[in-house]
Protein backbone atom coordinates (compact mmCIF):
# COMPACT_ATOMS: atom_id res chain seq x y z
CA UNK A 1 0.00 0.00 0.00
CA UNK A 2 0.80 3.29 -0.41
CA UNK A 3 0.46 5.26 2.95
CA UNK A 4 0.77 8.80 4.15
CA UNK A 5 1.60 10.09 7.74
CA UNK A 6 0.43 13.52 8.37
CA UNK A 7 1.71 14.99 11.26
CA UNK A 8 3.50 14.27 14.43
CA UNK A 9 2.92 13.67 18.11
CA UNK A 10 6.42 12.10 19.97
CA UNK A 11 7.54 9.87 17.26
CA UNK A 12 4.37 8.07 16.56
CA UNK A 13 4.14 8.06 12.74
CA UNK A 14 8.13 8.57 12.68
CA UNK A 15 8.22 4.57 14.50
CA UNK A 16 5.04 3.56 12.85
CA UNK A 17 6.75 4.50 9.04
CA UNK A 18 9.37 2.39 10.03
CA UNK A 19 7.24 -0.65 10.77
CA UNK A 20 5.11 -0.63 7.91
CA UNK A 21 8.21 -0.01 5.16
CA UNK A 22 9.59 -2.93 7.05
CA UNK A 23 6.43 -4.93 5.60
CA UNK A 24 6.85 -3.80 2.58
CA UNK A 25 5.01 -0.58 2.09
CA UNK A 26 5.70 2.83 0.43
CA UNK A 27 5.32 5.13 3.17
CA UNK A 28 5.66 9.52 3.46
CA UNK A 29 5.97 10.70 6.57
CA UNK A 30 4.83 14.72 6.52
CA UNK A 31 5.26 16.57 9.89
CA UNK A 32 6.76 19.79 11.59
CA UNK A 33 8.77 16.89 13.75
CA UNK A 34 6.66 18.26 16.34
CA UNK A 35 7.79 21.63 16.59
CA UNK A 36 10.85 21.43 19.07
CA UNK A 37 11.61 17.85 19.51
CA UNK A 38 12.42 17.44 15.99
CA UNK A 39 11.17 13.85 15.03
CA UNK A 40 12.32 12.38 11.66
CA UNK A 41 10.30 13.33 8.85
CA UNK A 42 10.24 12.54 4.71
CA UNK A 43 8.89 16.06 3.91
CA UNK A 44 9.37 18.86 6.92
CA UNK A 45 6.47 21.05 7.25
CA UNK A 46 7.27 23.51 10.08
CA UNK A 47 5.70 26.92 10.10
CA UNK A 48 8.66 29.06 9.84
CA UNK A 49 9.83 31.97 12.22
CA UNK A 50 9.32 35.77 11.62
CA UNK A 51 6.46 37.81 9.79
CA UNK A 52 4.06 36.13 7.60
CA UNK A 53 4.49 32.88 9.06
CA UNK A 54 1.19 31.71 8.09
CA UNK A 55 0.75 33.37 4.78
CA UNK A 56 4.50 31.29 3.87
CA UNK A 57 3.36 27.88 5.63
CA UNK A 58 0.25 28.29 3.35
CA UNK A 59 2.40 28.84 -0.22
CA UNK A 60 4.97 25.98 1.04
CA UNK A 61 1.54 23.67 0.99
CA UNK A 62 0.34 24.35 -1.78
CA UNK A 63 3.57 23.80 -3.55
CA UNK A 64 3.53 20.56 -2.24
CA UNK A 65 -0.48 19.68 -2.77
CA UNK A 66 0.86 16.90 -5.80
CA UNK A 67 3.56 14.94 -2.91
CA UNK A 68 -0.09 14.55 -1.11
CA UNK A 69 -2.32 12.74 -3.74
CA UNK A 70 -2.27 9.35 -4.64
CA UNK A 71 -2.42 7.53 -1.34
CA UNK A 72 -4.66 4.29 -0.51
CA UNK A 73 -4.66 5.57 3.31
CA UNK A 74 -4.14 9.27 4.65
CA UNK A 75 -3.47 9.15 8.35
CA UNK A 76 -3.86 12.23 10.36
CA UNK A 77 -1.96 12.72 13.60
CA UNK A 78 -4.56 15.18 14.88
CA UNK A 79 -7.99 17.37 13.38
CA UNK A 80 -4.81 19.61 13.44
CA UNK A 81 -2.43 18.17 11.09
CA UNK A 82 -1.10 21.69 9.93
CA UNK A 83 0.37 24.37 12.00
CA UNK A 84 -2.62 26.74 10.64
CA UNK A 85 -5.75 28.26 11.92
CA UNK A 86 -8.68 25.64 11.89
CA UNK A 87 -10.02 27.48 9.79
CA UNK A 88 -7.79 26.83 7.15
CA UNK A 89 -7.39 23.34 7.37
CA UNK A 90 -11.38 22.68 6.13
CA UNK A 91 -9.98 23.34 2.54
CA UNK A 92 -6.67 20.64 2.96
CA UNK A 93 -8.76 18.49 4.48
CA UNK A 94 -11.34 18.35 1.57
CA UNK A 95 -8.11 18.42 -0.93
CA UNK A 96 -6.69 14.85 1.02
CA UNK A 97 -10.60 13.56 0.79
CA UNK A 98 -10.86 14.30 -2.76
CA UNK A 99 -7.70 13.01 -4.11
CA UNK A 100 -7.03 9.85 -2.02
CA UNK A 101 -8.93 7.01 -1.31
CA UNK A 102 -8.79 6.41 2.50
CA UNK A 103 -9.18 8.66 5.79
CA UNK A 104 -8.26 7.73 8.98
CA UNK A 105 -8.08 10.20 11.96
CA UNK A 106 -5.77 9.48 14.69
CA UNK A 107 -6.87 10.27 18.51
CA UNK A 108 -3.51 10.46 20.06
CA UNK A 109 -3.58 13.72 21.88
CA UNK A 110 -5.79 16.99 22.10
CA UNK A 111 -9.27 17.65 20.50
CA UNK A 112 -12.48 18.37 20.93
CA UNK A 113 -13.71 14.62 22.16
CA UNK A 114 -10.94 14.57 24.55
CA UNK A 115 -11.69 18.03 25.93
CA UNK A 116 -15.54 17.53 25.57
CA UNK A 117 -15.53 13.99 27.08
CA UNK A 118 -13.93 15.14 30.23
CA UNK A 119 -15.89 18.74 31.19
CA UNK A 120 -19.26 16.82 30.24
CA UNK A 121 -19.37 13.07 30.64
CA UNK A 122 -16.40 12.74 33.04
CA UNK A 123 -16.00 8.49 32.31
CA UNK A 124 -12.29 8.68 33.99
CA UNK A 125 -11.55 9.48 37.81
CA UNK A 126 -8.85 12.54 36.91
CA UNK A 127 -7.70 13.16 33.61
CA UNK A 128 -5.84 16.26 31.98
CA UNK A 129 -9.58 18.04 32.46
CA UNK A 130 -11.24 16.70 35.41
CA UNK A 131 -10.81 15.88 38.76
CA UNK A 132 -13.91 13.39 39.61
CA UNK A 133 -16.60 15.72 39.14
CA UNK A 134 -14.78 18.80 39.39
CA UNK A 135 -13.49 20.64 36.36
CA UNK A 136 -10.42 22.15 36.25
CA UNK A 137 -9.97 25.68 36.24
CA UNK A 138 -6.56 26.30 36.20
CA UNK A 139 -5.23 28.76 33.31
CA UNK A 140 -3.76 25.78 31.24
CA UNK A 141 -6.59 23.74 31.23
CA UNK A 142 -8.89 26.57 30.56
CA UNK A 143 -7.24 27.52 27.87
CA UNK A 144 -7.66 24.34 26.22
CA UNK A 145 -11.15 24.01 26.99
CA UNK A 146 -11.05 28.08 24.99
CA UNK A 147 -9.45 26.34 22.24
CA UNK A 148 -11.55 23.15 21.30
CA UNK A 149 -15.29 24.27 22.66
CA UNK A 150 -17.10 26.08 20.41
CA UNK A 151 -14.71 27.10 17.74
CA UNK A 152 -13.76 25.86 14.19
CA UNK A 153 -10.93 23.20 15.89
CA UNK A 154 -14.09 21.83 17.37
CA UNK A 155 -16.36 22.13 13.66
CA UNK A 156 -13.35 20.64 12.23
CA UNK A 157 -12.56 17.79 14.65
CA UNK A 158 -16.37 16.43 14.09
CA UNK A 159 -16.33 16.72 10.52
CA UNK A 160 -13.31 14.74 10.32
CA UNK A 161 -14.32 12.41 12.71
CA UNK A 162 -17.97 11.66 11.21
CA UNK A 163 -16.20 11.49 7.44
CA UNK A 164 -13.33 9.55 7.86
CA UNK A 165 -13.51 5.58 7.59
CA UNK A 166 -11.42 4.98 10.81
CA UNK A 167 -10.39 6.20 14.01
CA UNK A 168 -7.26 5.24 16.16
CA UNK A 169 -7.31 5.26 19.67
CA UNK A 170 -3.74 5.30 20.85
CA UNK A 171 -4.48 5.37 24.92
CA UNK A 172 -7.01 4.03 27.34
CA UNK A 173 -8.09 8.04 27.77
CA UNK A 174 -8.87 8.64 24.08
CA UNK A 175 -10.79 5.38 23.26
CA UNK A 176 -13.48 6.08 26.10
CA UNK A 177 -13.81 9.43 24.60
CA UNK A 178 -14.34 7.98 20.76
CA UNK A 179 -16.12 5.10 21.47
CA UNK A 180 -19.22 5.48 22.28
CA UNK A 181 -19.94 8.16 19.63
CA UNK A 182 -18.11 5.84 16.97
CA UNK A 183 -18.10 2.48 18.02
CA UNK A 184 -17.34 0.95 14.70
CA UNK A 185 -15.21 3.11 13.29
CA UNK A 186 -12.87 3.20 16.55
CA UNK A 187 -9.84 0.74 16.68
CA UNK A 188 -7.46 0.44 19.87
CA UNK A 189 -4.43 0.00 18.66
CA UNK A 190 -1.19 0.42 21.18
CA UNK A 191 1.54 3.14 20.42
CA UNK A 192 4.60 1.80 18.27
CA UNK A 193 8.06 1.41 19.89
CA UNK A 194 11.42 0.56 17.87
CA UNK A 195 13.11 -1.81 20.98
CA UNK A 196 16.94 -0.91 21.78
CA UNK A 197 19.03 -3.73 21.49
CA UNK A 198 20.82 -2.82 24.71
CA UNK A 199 18.67 -2.51 28.07
CA UNK A 200 19.73 -2.83 31.59
CA UNK A 201 18.01 -4.42 34.87
CA UNK A 202 20.72 -3.47 37.03
CA UNK A 203 20.32 -0.31 39.19
CA UNK A 204 22.47 1.90 37.39
CA UNK A 205 24.41 3.80 39.76
CA UNK A 206 24.49 2.26 43.39
CA UNK A 207 24.11 3.54 46.01
CA UNK A 208 21.92 5.82 44.27
CA UNK A 209 18.65 5.43 42.64
CA UNK A 210 18.34 7.81 39.14
CA UNK A 211 15.04 9.72 38.64
CA UNK A 212 14.28 11.30 35.13
CA UNK A 213 11.79 13.70 34.23
CA UNK A 214 11.05 15.58 31.34
CA UNK A 215 9.86 18.85 30.99
CA UNK A 216 7.74 20.30 27.40
CA UNK A 217 7.98 23.56 27.07
CA UNK A 218 4.72 25.51 28.12
CA UNK A 219 2.72 22.11 29.14
CA UNK A 220 4.33 21.43 32.57
CA UNK A 221 1.18 22.65 34.76
CA UNK A 222 -1.14 21.33 32.46
CA UNK A 223 0.95 17.20 32.50
CA UNK A 224 0.67 18.16 36.48
CA UNK A 225 5.13 17.37 35.36
CA UNK A 226 5.67 20.50 37.34
CA UNK A 227 3.78 18.88 40.62
CA UNK A 228 6.23 15.50 39.98
CA UNK A 229 9.53 17.71 39.86
CA UNK A 230 8.78 19.22 43.21
CA UNK A 231 7.99 16.38 44.49
CA UNK A 232 10.79 14.86 43.30
CA UNK A 233 13.57 17.25 44.28
CA UNK A 234 11.75 16.83 47.89
CA UNK A 235 12.66 13.24 47.95
CA UNK A 236 15.93 14.00 46.50
CA UNK A 237 16.98 17.04 49.32
CA UNK A 238 15.86 14.32 51.69
CA UNK A 239 17.82 11.26 51.26
CA UNK A 240 20.53 12.82 48.94
CA UNK A 241 23.12 9.84 49.20
CA UNK A 242 20.04 7.24 47.48
CA UNK A 243 19.22 9.71 44.84
CA UNK A 244 20.07 11.39 41.99
CA UNK A 245 17.63 13.54 39.67
CA UNK A 246 18.09 14.35 36.07
CA UNK A 247 15.79 17.04 34.50
CA UNK A 248 15.77 17.28 30.59
CA UNK A 249 13.41 20.74 29.69
CA UNK A 250 12.51 21.71 26.28
CA UNK A 251 15.36 19.55 24.23
CA UNK A 252 15.40 18.03 21.16
CA UNK A 253 14.37 13.99 21.06
CA UNK A 254 17.82 13.29 20.45
CA UNK A 255 19.50 14.99 23.34
CA UNK A 256 15.96 13.58 25.31
CA UNK A 257 16.87 10.11 24.96
CA UNK A 258 20.79 10.63 25.69
CA UNK A 259 19.39 12.38 28.88
CA UNK A 260 17.50 9.57 29.77
CA UNK A 261 20.13 6.55 29.16
CA UNK A 262 21.78 5.69 32.61
CA UNK A 263 18.22 6.08 34.65
CA UNK A 264 16.02 3.24 36.84
CA UNK A 265 12.78 5.54 36.80
CA UNK A 266 11.17 7.91 34.92
CA UNK A 267 8.57 10.18 36.33
CA UNK A 268 5.92 11.15 33.55
CA UNK A 269 2.28 12.59 33.21
CA UNK A 270 0.67 12.95 36.87
CA UNK A 271 -2.90 13.10 35.15
CA UNK A 272 -2.75 9.70 32.93
CA UNK A 273 -3.91 6.58 33.69
CA UNK A 274 -1.54 4.87 30.49
CA UNK A 275 2.25 5.34 29.73
CA UNK A 276 2.75 7.48 26.72
CA UNK A 277 5.38 6.99 24.03
CA UNK A 278 8.00 8.93 26.39
CA UNK A 279 8.05 6.61 29.28
CA UNK A 280 7.08 3.54 26.66
CA UNK A 281 10.48 4.71 25.22
CA UNK A 282 12.38 4.55 28.35
CA UNK A 283 10.40 0.64 29.66
CA UNK A 284 12.26 -0.55 26.14
CA UNK A 285 15.50 0.24 28.02
CA UNK A 286 14.52 -1.06 31.16
CA UNK A 287 13.65 2.05 32.68
CA UNK A 288 10.70 1.84 35.49
CA UNK A 289 8.12 4.63 34.66
CA UNK A 290 6.33 6.52 37.64
CA UNK A 291 3.13 7.67 36.24
CA UNK A 292 -0.27 6.30 34.29
CA UNK A 293 -0.65 2.40 35.32
CA UNK A 294 -4.22 2.47 36.13
CA UNK A 295 -6.12 -1.06 35.90
CA UNK A 296 -7.78 0.36 33.01
CA UNK A 297 -4.58 0.39 30.96
CA UNK A 298 -3.82 -3.44 31.59
CA UNK A 299 -7.29 -4.29 30.78
CA UNK A 300 -7.56 -2.43 27.55
CA UNK A 301 -4.10 -3.79 26.27
CA UNK A 302 -4.50 -7.33 27.18
CA UNK A 303 -2.13 -7.58 30.01
CA UNK A 304 -2.59 -9.94 33.06
CA UNK A 305 0.71 -10.88 34.08
CA UNK A 306 2.97 -7.89 34.05
CA UNK A 307 2.37 -4.89 36.09
CA UNK A 308 5.69 -3.01 36.21
CA UNK A 309 4.48 0.64 36.27
CA UNK A 310 4.57 2.55 39.68
CA UNK A 311 0.80 4.32 39.27
CA UNK A 312 0.49 7.11 41.61
CA UNK A 313 -2.45 8.97 42.56
CA UNK A 314 -2.40 12.62 40.95
CA UNK A 315 -1.64 14.57 43.72
CA UNK A 316 2.11 15.17 45.52
CA UNK A 317 1.80 13.32 48.30
CA UNK A 318 1.11 10.08 46.13
CA UNK A 319 4.06 10.87 44.00
CA UNK A 320 6.47 11.64 47.05
CA UNK A 321 5.09 8.15 48.44
CA UNK A 322 5.71 6.34 45.63
CA UNK A 323 9.32 8.01 45.22
CA UNK A 324 10.08 7.16 48.86
CA UNK A 325 9.18 3.90 48.65
CA UNK A 326 11.56 2.88 45.76
CA UNK A 327 14.60 4.76 46.95
CA UNK A 328 13.96 2.84 50.28
CA UNK A 329 13.31 -0.75 48.57
CA UNK A 330 15.97 -0.63 45.46
CA UNK A 331 15.88 -4.29 45.74
CA UNK A 332 12.50 -4.28 43.94
CA UNK A 333 14.64 -2.18 40.74
CA UNK A 334 15.81 -5.45 39.04
CA UNK A 335 12.50 -7.17 38.38
CA UNK A 336 10.08 -4.04 37.97
CA UNK A 337 13.13 -2.99 34.92
CA UNK A 338 12.79 -6.42 33.36
CA UNK A 339 8.83 -6.20 33.67
CA UNK A 340 9.06 -2.82 31.86
CA UNK A 341 11.44 -3.92 28.99
CA UNK A 342 9.36 -7.37 28.54
CA UNK A 343 5.68 -5.42 28.27
CA UNK A 344 7.13 -3.06 26.38
CA UNK A 345 7.89 -5.81 23.52
CA UNK A 346 4.85 -8.21 24.61
CA UNK A 347 2.49 -5.50 23.34
CA UNK A 348 4.49 -2.03 21.87
CA UNK A 349 7.23 -3.86 19.77
CA UNK A 350 7.21 -1.58 16.62
CA UNK A 351 6.69 -4.13 14.04
CA UNK A 352 3.85 -6.32 15.98
CA UNK A 353 1.80 -2.87 16.07
CA UNK A 354 2.26 -1.78 12.44
CA UNK A 355 0.89 -5.08 11.48
CA UNK A 356 -1.84 -4.27 13.76
CA UNK A 357 -2.41 -1.00 11.37
CA UNK A 358 -1.79 -2.86 8.06
CA UNK A 359 -4.79 -5.07 8.93
CA UNK A 360 -7.03 -1.75 9.78
CA UNK A 361 -5.85 -0.53 6.38
CA UNK A 362 -6.82 -3.59 4.33
CA UNK A 363 -9.66 -3.77 5.84
CA UNK A 364 -10.51 -0.51 4.80
CA UNK A 365 -9.75 -1.45 1.08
Amino acid sequence: MKILLLGEYSNVHATLAEGLRQLGHQVTVVSNGDFWKDYPRDIDVSRPNGPLAGPRLMLRLYRLLASLRGYDVVQLINPIFFELRAERLFWFYKFLRRHNRKVVLGAFGMDWYWVHTCITEKPLRYSDFNFGDKVRTDDAARKEISDWTGTAKERLNKLIAQDCEAIVTGLYEYDVCYRPHYPDKTRFIPFPIRLPDYYSTEICKQPKVTIFIGISRGRSAYKGTDIMLQAAKDIRDKYPHRMKLIVAEGVPFEEYRQLMEGSDAILDQLYAYTPSMNPLLAMSKGIICIGGGEPENYEIIGEKQLKPIINVEPNYESVCHELEQLILHPERIPQLKWQSREYVKRHHDYLKVARQYEQLYLTLQ
